[in-house]
C-alpha cells in the first residue's frame, strides 16, 4: 500500500513553533542551534518515498522569524511494488523580513526507483533565503533511478526563478553527457535571495571547473555544481554558501 504523509512546520518571530507535526517517515525535531535561528531536523523514521508513495512537508516562516531546517540523513528514493511513481512536494513560504535556511542532506536516486520532486516557495519582498537541493543518482557502483525535480520561486508575487531537472531512464537522451552532467553522478543547485543583492549585484562566475555563480532578477544568485560524488558536491556548495551566504 502506497504511502500518504505531510509534515508541517510554523515558526514565529519569537524563535517558538506553534506548529510542528511530523507525520509517517517524515519525524521533526527540534534541534540545538547556533545563533539566531530556530533549528529543525527531519529525521526519517522509515524507508522512504517508495514507488507510489506521497510525502510532502509544508513550512511557513512568519514575519521576521529566523528558521534553519537540515535532516538528519540523506533521503533514498527506493523502488516499490507499486508501477506508479513516487511524489514529494515541499511547500514554503517566507515573510516579511523572515529568513529561511533549507539545508536537507543529499537526495539518491536508488536504480529502479522513479520520483517526482517539486518545490515551490513564496517569499515576501523583504524576505531572505538560502535553500541547497543536491541529486545522488544511483548508490555507489549502480545506476541512477528516474528523477524529476522542479523549483518555483515567487518573490513579492512574481516568478523569480523556474527550473525543472530530469535525470535516469525515461529523461531526455543525453542527460549524463557532456553537456548535462559530464559523465558525474552528483549534481546540485544552492539558491540564495536576499535583497542586499539589489545594491550590490552578484558577480557571475565559475567556482573551479565544475561549478558556477549566475546572478538572477530578483535579487538572487543561483549556484549549480556537478561533480563525481557527494563530498566533492558538498564541499563547492559549501564554498559558494560561505561567500554569498555566512550566517
Amino acid at each position: 500500500m502506497s504511502l500518504r504523509a505531510t509534515a508541517r512546520i510554523t515558526a514565529d518571530a519569537d524563535g517558538g513553533l506553534p506548529l510542528l507535526v511530523g507525520d509517517g517517515p517524515l519525524a521533526l525535531r527540534r534541534t540545538r542551534a547556533q545563533g539566531p535561528y530556530t533549528r529543525v531536523t527531519v529525521v526519517g523514521a522509515m524507508s522512504a518515498p517508495l514507488g507510489g508513495d506521497r510525502l510532502a512537508i509544508e513550512a511557513e516562516v512568519r514575519d521576521g522569524a529566523r528558521l534553519l531546517v537540515d535532516a538528519a540523513a540523506a533521503t533514498l528514493a527506493l523502488p516499490g511494488r507499486s508501477t506508479e511513481p513516487a511524489a514529494y512536494d515541499v511547500r514554503i513560504s517566507v515573510g516579511e523580513e523572515g529568513v529561511l535556511r533549507w539545508l536537507p542532506e543529499q537526495l539518491v536516486s536508488v536504480h529502479g526507483s522513479e520520483l517526482r520532486m517539486r518545490t515551490t516557495v513564496e517569499l515576501a519582498a523583504t524576505a531572505r533565503l538560502v535553500l541547497r537541493e543536491e541529486q545522488i543518482l544511483g548508490r555507489h557502483g549502480e545506476p541512477s533511478g528516474t528523477l524529476v525535480t522542479r523549483l518555483t520561486v515567487r518573490r513579492a508575487g512574481r516568478p523569480l526563478l523556474d527550473q525543472e531537472l530530469a535525470f535516469g531512464p525515461g529523461a531526455p537522451g543525453g542527460w549524463d553527457g557532456g553537456a548535462v552532467l559530464g559523465g558525474h553522478r552528483a549534481t546540485g543547485q544552492l539558491l540564495v535571495v536576499d535583497p542586499a543583492f539589489a545594491v550590490k549585484p552578484v558577480d557571475a562566475r565559475p567556482i573551479g571547473e565544475h561549478a558556477v555563480v549566475t546572478p538572477l532578477a530578483g535579487p538572487a544568485a543561483l549556484v549549480t555544481a556537478v561533480a563525481p560524488d557527494a563530498l566533492v558536491l558538498r564541499g563547492l556548495l559549501d564554498a559558494a554558501l560561505a561567500d554569498l551566504a555566512p550566517c
